[in-house]
């Protein structure tokens, strides 16, 4: 196949699938799918999540995050934030650091708004990302407690938490690993129409992917948000907790973006951009690593956790 087929007239701005495409793109899908599967066996969640995480909410809280009680609406809100951002090496957000390569790739110079223009595709991000963050809240102040979260009932093994939270970050992956195969011409593009009609839908998309990130996570911080938010009753509360913990989770992601596109003078993007192919080499292969972890380590290895099958994986 050759390199230079669908060939746009300059790189579109939030697309997952502008072209052109890698001629030798089994180069690209294997070693990413190898590397999704090895990241897989090594995370170490007691790490990320009590040595990393812990840390950062405790330093940033002043106070031991895990036991101290949330004390009302503005304590609960800047919980929600720094817990977010303290989750965001967790395995249930570093599939969030997928987008930084679609976005910068995406970005063309534009002289003194150059920094205004980068900013568009973070806010429509923080667009679909907060329009689902928002509604769940609401629906978690409204349900309370009747939530799955809250149920002790098993179900092969699995409580009702655990198989939410596969079945979200089941589709999650998955959806990226379609979003990765389209960006390296694979497959045909899902979100093409959509996209000509709506140049930003891509990144919509994907901000709904990173905010659905709440509806399966387990993480220990964001629980004891989620009961508050599901005790108090209160819809503005949930939908303010559960939007600034999304927001907490893009907020390195953010400032990588911006670090990369700025603070290195443009080259990031003009290395991307020396060859007709790079920017869907680079976006398909941190897409397909991203969804790869995703799929395989809340499904797979989380069956493996709980006996259900075999899963290698290290115990550190």
């Amino acid at each position: 196949m050759s390199v230079t087929e669908h060939v746009p007239s300059r790189p579109r701005a939030g697309g997952f699938a502008a072209g052109p495409y890698p001629a030798r793109r089994a180069r690209i899908v294997v070693p990413a799918l190898l590397a999704g599967l090895v990241l897989t066996m090594v995370w170490s969640a007691p790490f990320v999540d009590k040595v990393i995480g812990d840390n950062v909410a405790n330093t940033l809280l002043g106070h031991d995050a895990k036991a101290t009680p949330i004390g009302g609406v503005l304590a609960g809100t800047l919980f929600a934030f720094v817990s977010g951002l303290a989750g965001s090496f967790t395995a249930c957000n570093i599939a969030a650091f997928g987008a930084v390569a679609p976005l910068v790739g995406g970005q063309a110079d534009s002289g003194r708004r150059r920094f205004l223009t980068t900013l568009k595709p973070l806010g429509w991000i923080a667009a679909g990302m907060l329009t689902v963050s928002v509604v769940y809240g609401v629906i978690v102040a409204l349900a309370g407690t009747r939530m799955p979260q809250f149920s002790t009932a098993q179900t092969g093994g699995l409580s009702g938490r655990s198989l939410q939270s596969m079945i979200v970050f089941g589709v999650i992956g998955l959806v990226f690993i379609v979003l990765g195969l389209a960006s390296l011409g694979v497959i045909g593009n899902p979100l093409a129409a959509l996209g000509r009609r709506f140049p930003a839908a891509p990144l919509v998309v994907m901000g709904a992917l990173i905010g659905g990130f709440l509806i399966g996570r387990p993480y220990p911080l964001f629980r004891i948000m989620f009961r508050d938010a599901a005790e108090s009753h209160n819809v503005l509360y949930g939908a303010a907790a559960f939007a600034l913990q999304s927001v907490g989770n893009i907020v390195l992601m953010a400032v990588l973006f911006l670090l990369l596109t700025h603070a290195t003078g443009g080259r990031v993007r003009r290395w991307l951009t020396a060859k007709p192919a790079r920017v869907a080499t680079v976006t398909g292969a941190a897409l397909l690593v991203a969804g790869t972890f995703t799929l395989l380590y809340w499904d797979l290895r989380m069956l493996g956790r709980l006996g259900v099958i075999w899963f290698p994986s290290m115990s550190w």
